[in-house]
């Protein structure tokens, strides 16, 4: 991977999938808390839900020309292939998809048909144990690195558990963590991890040593507010979910800020199928002001978010595709936009 020269690169939007799931199954997402695209193209929506619905929550599988193909996983248990609050997920060479559950504290296994294959972490502070797994990210040698939220460090482990080394600790200084969520991994195994509670981007080498830190508090260009999600493209380019900002936004190969996503969302095919099946709801959403003029004192990027229909509402997770298009999974609003690097 090549980061000696940036150049301008621009996001086209391209589409929404999505719509609000009513009930426990079927077409639809609930709380959508991560994506992962699969080697032929197919996309992986982890519905993490409310508590008052948690049998809702599991893997949708669906394509970019929004056929839903399927699901796979149950809330509301602990036994295999069940889940409580999941969290995020990713794929490693053999196509397995690992799952991290923050309530149960632990990572799920499964094939590309659903199927369980495996579970692995127990919790505690002690090595290899885990306090509330969030971001998860395996690298091109299959290793595994999870954000070990409630102990404040990120662990690194083999593809069936087995505990390899750690770093980090409860602080703001280089290496430190308060609360890490999101993690990713670029083509030379460096680590990213979005630093929540610090709003900022960490990057380490494989082994956890410190190499660079990114951004600060704020809503400027290149600061942050609740970073959730990262990933890093094969030029370097840095995507962070801005969860606390309601946006995305992207930086150079160094750090440096390169361009803000506020969302460009459209109906989704889902949504345009179900408003010609009841029109009378397609007339009131015709007669609804969807990017209405706020008052001065919610001027704040989550009141204007939820009330902005096209813009990002809790943009919790960005992930990238072998084709360079980039996924916004939007837990608000039940959907995902997805845009173009160009």
């Amino acid at each position: 991977m090549s980061t000696s020269a940036t150049r301008a690169i621009t996001l086209e939007y391209v589409k929404t999938i999505g719509i609000v799931n009513n009930g426990t199954n079927g077409r639809g997402f609930a709380n959508p808390y991560d994506t992962a695209i699969s080697k032929d193209g197919r996309i992986f929506v982890l519905n993490r839900c409310d508590p008052a619905r948690f049998t809702a929550i599991r893997v949708g599988v669906c394509n970019l020309d929004e056929d839903y193909l399927g699901e796979f996983g149950k809330g509301g248990g602990t036994g295999d292939g069940q889940f409580i609050w999941p969290v995020a997920m990713d794929f490693d060479s053999q196509e397995r998809l690992y799952i991290t559950d923050e309530r149960t504290h632990r990572i799920t296994v499964f094939d590309t048909d659903g199927n369980f294959i495996d579970k692995w972490g127990d919790f505690g502070s002690g090595d290899g144990q885990l306090d509330g797994p969030a971001g998860i990210a395996i690298d091109p040698a299959d290793s595994v690195y999870v954000a070990d939220q409630h102990n404040n460090r990120i662990q690194k482990f083999d593809t069936n558990g087995g505990y390899l080394l750690q770093w980090g600790r409860e602080g703001d200084g280089d290496g430190q963590f308060n609360l890490p969520w999101g993690v990713a991994v670029d083509a030379d195994s460096n680590v990213y991890v979005a630093d929540w509670g610090n709003d900022r981007i960490q990057k380490f080498d494989s082994q956890g040593k410190f190499i660079a830190s990114y951004g600060e508090p704020g809503q400027g260009e290149g600061q942050f507010h609740r970073p959730a999600g990262v990933a890093v493209d094969p030029e370097g380019y840095i995507y962070v979910a801005d969860w606390g900002n309601e946006r995305v936004q992207v930086l150079a190969p160094d750090g440096s800020f390169q361009l803000i996503l506020r969302g460009q969302a459209t109906l989704s095919k889902w949504a345009e199928e179900y408003f010609l099946s009841n029109p009378e709801e397609k007339k009131e959403r015709d007669l609804s002001n969807l990017t209405p003029p706020l008052p001065d004192h919610l001027q704040t990027p989550y009141h204007v978010s939820s009330q902005t229909e096209p813009y990002f509402w809790g943009p919790v997770s960005v992930t990238l595709d072998r084709e360079g298009r980039l996924y916004v999974a939007e837990t608000n609003r039940h959907r995902f936009q997805v845009y173009q690097k160009r």
